[in-house]
Order: structure tokens, then sequence, then C-alpha cells
């Protein structure tokens, strides 16, 4: 699928190249600027108009070919694994695990040990993330052990390596939710946790699409995400990487069904059970397929764009809606490459703030740390300034 035949692929990204390029795409969706500036691309990613036409064949076949439907339904979630495996930097498809969660793939790892796996993680992690470690360990199916971030708020590998004794697997994200900070250093925690024979899992739903990415050259173990954000897929379609040599050991999980038998189709019921091969051992029972068709147009759009040009252009809205806050008085952070793709405004009572500027007409939303603004590829100057002049209003 191509949606970009006219764009070259190192042609830099302007709000006029996509003014031509990329917006007719979009022009359901953005039948919505009259009524509201969306300024919460980090949560919700808005779809492409493909997405519908991709829904409806997906869910044409089932009416028009009933359990027919299984064999164009199953190619499109190859074709998604293998997307998915290459925007990643994967090794292969297989390496990529269907989920329709992050929660369910950090799980299947969890599940794959034999014994309680002694977990480090930080207290900045997703809720999800936070709650599963957290009940993993009230329940005596994990030991866990979390480090805080610095005095400043963000969060150093080197607190992580301190910790690394007597450690299986530790549970990090690439960019924190919170505050958007990118963990720097990685491939230096990669390293050091596999010297002290830990295993690596790195939660990278919050820069996915938005920040270029290489599983592979990582060396990571396992690694989860999701469409809901920048890939423009909405929710339930997620993946769990599994790195080529964990593949190789034979290792498998408890969070397993059908599809990951050897030989599902024989109906085959032996003692002990026995896997398919790669990662198709790590599958589990039967799936929501018309995920596949949901995720098909934001994915294939990313690709086309590149992460690398989609994260320069990134760099540039956010720059430039950093100089609109300051010239207001606006106290805010997350505008330089050390952060992902939203900025925050710290504030007393985020969530109410958020409230008010969605009343006056711009989406953004709360967290802990404040009110976070990203603007994307479908956002314009004059859309910030806008946002910028009605939260000016607002502090006063």
């Amino acid at each position: 699928m191509s949606f970009l035949s006219t764009l070259g692929s190192s042609t830099p990204l302007s709000e006029a190249v996509l003014a031509e390029h990329v917006w007719p795409l979009f022009s359901q969706v953005l039948q919505r600027d009259t009524r509201e500036i969306y300024l919460a691309n980090h949560s919700l990613g808005r779809p492409l108009d493909a997405t519908a036409e991709h829904l409806a064949k997906g869910s044409r076949l089932w009416f028009e070919q009933l359990d027919g439907a299984w064999m164009p339904w199953w190619s499109e979630m190859e074709d998604w694994r293998a997307a998915t495996a290459a925007l990643t930097g994967a090794a292969r498809a297989d390496c990529i695990v269907p989920k329709t969660s992050a929660g369910q793939g950090l799980r299947a790892v969890l599940n794959s040990y034999a014994t309680v796996p002694r977990v480090l993680s930080t207290d900045g992690e997703f809720d999800s993330i936070d709650h599963i470690l957290k009940q993993y360990e009230h329940r005596g199916r994990a030991v866990l052990t979390t480090v805080p971030s610095r005095a400043d708020g963000c969060y150093q590998v080197d607190d992580l390596i301190a910790k690394l004794d007597s450690i299986d697997l530790v549970v990090v994200s690439q960019v924190f939710f919170s505050t958007g900070q990118v963990l720097q250093e990685l491939p230096k925690l990669v390293e050091a946790a596999h010297e002290a024979g830990a295993q690596v899992l790195i939660d990278v739903y919050h820069g996915y699409g938005v920040l270029p990415l290489d599983l592979a050259t990582l060396d990571v173990d396992f690694a989860i995400a999701g469409s809901y954000k920048y890939l423009r897929g909405g929710p339930g379609v997620c993946w769990l990487y599994v790195a080529p040599e964990i593949l190789a050991s034979g290792a498998t999980t408890l969070d397993t069904g059908w599809f990951a038998k050897k030989d599902p189709f024989t109906y085959r019921r032996p003692m002990p059970p026995e896997f398919a091969a790669g990662g198709d051992g790590w599958l589990e029972s039967t799936f929501n397929p018309l995920g596949f068709y949901q995720a098909r147009a934001g994915l294939a759009l990313a690709g086309e764009l590149g992460v690398a040009r989609l994260r320069a252009y990134s760099l540039q809205q956010k720059g430039f809606l950093s100089r609109l806050l300051s010239e207001r008085g606006i106290t805010h952070f997350g505008a330089d490459a050390q952060y992902g793709a939203f900025l925050t405004i710290p504030h007393a009572q985020p969530k109410a703030l958020a409230e008010q500027l969605q009343e006056a007409g711009v989406n953004g939303d709360a967290r802990s740390a404040g009110l976070r603004l990203c603007p994307d590829i479908l956002n314009t100057e004059a859309q910030m300034i806008t946002a910028a002049d009605s939260l000016a209003r607002l502090l006063a």
C-alpha cells in the first residue's frame, strides 16, 4: 500500500508539504478542526480515511465468506507483523507477537519464568505496567525493586545499573509517560543487565512511531508497544517483541492458547504440550482479526513518511509551540530532544486546567506532571498560536 507516491522519501516535512500530500488522507477527522484544536496526539492518534475502508473490508469478509474469512484474516495478521517488524528493526516478522494490550505482553514475559522472577523497574512506569508489577509482587509471583527519579524528576540508567545484582528482568520505559523524558543510554543499561545475567523488557509505547527504534541493534530481550498513539491504529492492536535468541532457546509462557500449539489444526493434545516454532509459540487463543485492518493505514503511513523524518518535524513543532509559550510567560518543559513528542505545562490542578482548555476549544490532557500538549503533522502553526493564546488567558 502506498499513500505518498508523489512525495519523495527525502523531502523534509513542512506545513505546505503536509497540506498537499498528507492532510487529504485525513479529510474525515479534520472536519473536527472547525470545533476543536486537537493537541492530544500523544494519546489517541487521529485515524486516516482509509482506516474506515480497511475495517469495512475486514468485516465484509465475515459477511461474505463466514469461516472462509480466516485465511485472508490470517494473512492480514502476518502482513501487520512484517510491517511492524520493519518499523521497529526487529530481525524477523515472527519476533512480533500480537497482543491486545502492552500489559498482556508484560504478563506473558513474567509468566515465562519457571521460578518467581526478581524484577527491577522504576516508579515512573505507565499505570498498567506499574499495576501489573505490584499485583505480581502482592501475590508472590514476583519480587519487585523500584528505582525513584532524581530530584529533577528524571530517571538515570546508572541508578538502575546499581540495583542489578540478583535481578532476572528489568522493565523500563524508553519514554516516560508522565513527563516525556527519553531515557538516555539505553544500550548501556541493556549491556550491563546482560552482563549481570538479567533480561530486559523495554516499554516503547510512548515513543513508538515518533522516535526511531532498532530493537535488534538495541539487543533487548523483550519490548512492548501498541498502535493507539502515534501509529493511529486505535485501541487493542498491541505487540510483544521477543528476541530471536529467546525464541531459539525454546522459552514458552503460561499465557498461551491453541494458536501457539504445534500444528494446531491437527487437534493433537500431547503431554507435555508442543509449541509452534519461533514467535508463533507465543501466540494465544482466537484473536480479533479486525484489529489488524484497523491498524493498517497508520502503520503504512508511518513507514512511508519514516520515523526519523517524523521525529525531525515533531522537534520543529515542539520548538515553535515552546517559543509561543515562552513569549506568553508560560512555564513548560519538553521541547528538546531529551523528551518525546509532547510539552508539559506544570500546574497544581492539571486535570481542571485541561478541562477548562477543552471548553475553550483546545484538546490536551493531564497527568501528574501537568498539562500535556502534543502537536503533530495535522496541526498548523495558526492552531498552535490560538492554543497558546487560550492557555495564556486561562493562566492569567
